[in-house]
This record gives C-alpha cells, structure tokens and sequence, in this order.
C-alpha cells in the first residue's frame, strides 16, 4: 500500500471517528426512570422489565407503601392519582402502569405537565397482564396530570 493510499484511508477513517464514539456509549441516550416499589409486587417487577425492554435504564427502590405515598406528596403528585409505583424520569413523574410507549412520547413532546399516571391496576395494562389474567383486558387511560392537580386523558387504550 503506498503512502498517498494510507493516508486516504486513514482520513477517512478519522471522519468516523465521531459517529463510532456515539455507537460506543448508547446507555447515554437511554432515558432513566427512578422507580419506587414495593419489593413483593409482582406487577412492578413486570411493569420494570416493560419499560427495560423499551430502552429505559430503570434503578428501583424497594420500599414501604408509607414511603411511597411520602414520595408522591414530595413530588406533588395528588394521592387520588396514586397506584402501586411511583416512577420519575427527567423531571417528569411516571405513576402506575404507564405503557413505554407514552412515556417516550411524553419526553418527546415536552408538555408542561407534572408527569403521566394509570390510575388503579387495570388488566393488560403493562405489568397487568401476565398469563395469569388470560385474555381478559380493561379499558383504561392514561392521564396527563398537570402541576395543578388537574388532569387530562392523554391516551385511551380501549
């Protein structure tokens, strides 16, 4: 290989260099919940893995049903709001079995909200819907909730 040839290449090379330092650190573009749960729930555990398996790093905190309501009254989430995990991803609070998906819409469109809950623990909704439910499937909602307590449906799941 001549010089002139090496050199080619190796430009080239080096106009990569920026693009591979990118592929190098993925876990840096993946959103991190902070999820607060009890230990024995077997529906946060599944909710958890949901939201990995979306791309989410997640780090829990398995605590008391006291220390997670005291969470949400911290984070100003109303208690009427309240489910069985309490999560918080970029300045915005998670509650209950949010579907991956809305959570990654609600940190692409930005609204000036306080976070997203599913109120309650409907059937097929995520972390609700293992083979021990069978095909069975509740309506449900996902609600926007703003700094204010008020609240709008964000996304219907029939």
């Amino acid at each position: 290989m001549n010089r002139r040839h090496l050199l080619t290449h190796a430009c080239a090379l080096l106009s990569l260099a920026p693009l591979a330092s990118q592929a190098i650190t993925p876990s840096a573009a993946r959103p991190r919940l902070e999820v607060w749960k009890t230990a024995s729930c077997g529906c946060c555990k599944d909710w958890v893995k949901h939201v990995q398996a979306a791309g989410f790093q997640v780090k829990t905190h398995d605590v008391s049903d006291d220390v997670k309501s005291q969470k949400r009254q911290q984070l100003g989430l109303p208690e009427a709001f309240g489910s069985c995990h309490t999560a918080v991803v970029d300045g915005y609070v998670v509650e209950g079995h949010v579907p991956a998906r809305e959570i990654s819409r609600m940190l692409k469109e930005r609204p000036q909200a306080l976070g997203l809950t599913v109120t309650g623990m409907p059937v097929g909704s995520p972390g609700m819907d293992g083979p021990e439910y069978g095909t069975r499937r509740d309506k449900f909602a996902v609600l926007l909730v703003q700094r204010d307590g008020r609240q709008s449906v964000y996304q219907n799941y029939p």
